[in-house]
C-alpha cells in the first residue's frame, strides 16, 4: 500500500448547499431536496438517522420561515457529508439566536428546536446555534451515519 498517496474521499463525501425563499413551500421542498440528495449520493445512512435527519430539516427550515422571514427572505440549507457523519445546517439572516423552549402541554408549537436536540442527542450526535459573519445565524446538527450505540 502507497502510504503516500493522496488519500481520496469517498463517492458520498462532500458539501451541498441550496438556498431557497422563506415561504411556506420551502419545508417539504427542503425536506425532499435534502431525502434526494441522500438517495443520490449513495450516502450509507441507516433509516433511523435518515428519518431523523428529514424531520430535522423539516423544524429547522419551518423555524426560518417562522421566524425568521421578516428580515430574512431567503435562507440556506447545506448539508455536509465525511466518512462517518452527516451535519445539516439552515443560515438565515435574523439575528435572533433561538432557545429550546420546556414541554408546556397547554401551548401546540414552539418546540421545534427542543425536538432537534431531542433527536440529535437519542442519535448520538451534536447540535448549536451560531452566529454568522453577516450578522444571521446557522442552527447545526450532526449526526453519525449509522445507529446510535446503545
Amino acid at each position: 500500500m502507497d502510504e503516500t498517496a493522496p488519500v481520496r474521499p469517498l463517492p458520498y463525501e462532500g458539501v451541498w448547499r441550496f438556498t431557497a425563499p422563506a415561504v411556506d413551500a420551502s419545508v417539504p421542498q427542503a425536506r425532499h431536496a435534502v431525502r434526494d440528495l441522500l438517495l443520490r449520493q449513495g450516502v450509507p445512512v441507516s433509516e433511523d438517522v435518515a428519518q431523523g435527519l428529514l424531520l430535522i430539516v423539516s423544524e429547522l427550515v419551518t423555524n426560518a420561515v417562522r421566524h425568521a422571514a421578516v428580515l430574512s427572505p431567503m435562507l440556506a440549507v447545506e448539508v455536509a457529508v465525511g466518512p462517518e457523519w452527516i451535519r445539516l445546517s439552515v443560515e438565515d439572516d435574523h439575528p435572533y439566536r433561538p432557545t429550546a423552549l420546556e414541554t408546556d402541554h397547554g401551548r401546540t408549537g414552539g418546540r421545534g428546536l427542543l425536538l432537534v436536540r431531542e433527536i440529535t442527542r437519542e442519535a448520538g450526535g451534536a447540535c448549536d446555534v451560531a452566529h454568522t459573519a453577516g450578522g444571521g445565524k446557522v442552527i447545526w446538527a450532526a449526526l453519525p451515519l449509522g445507529p446510535a450505540p446503545r
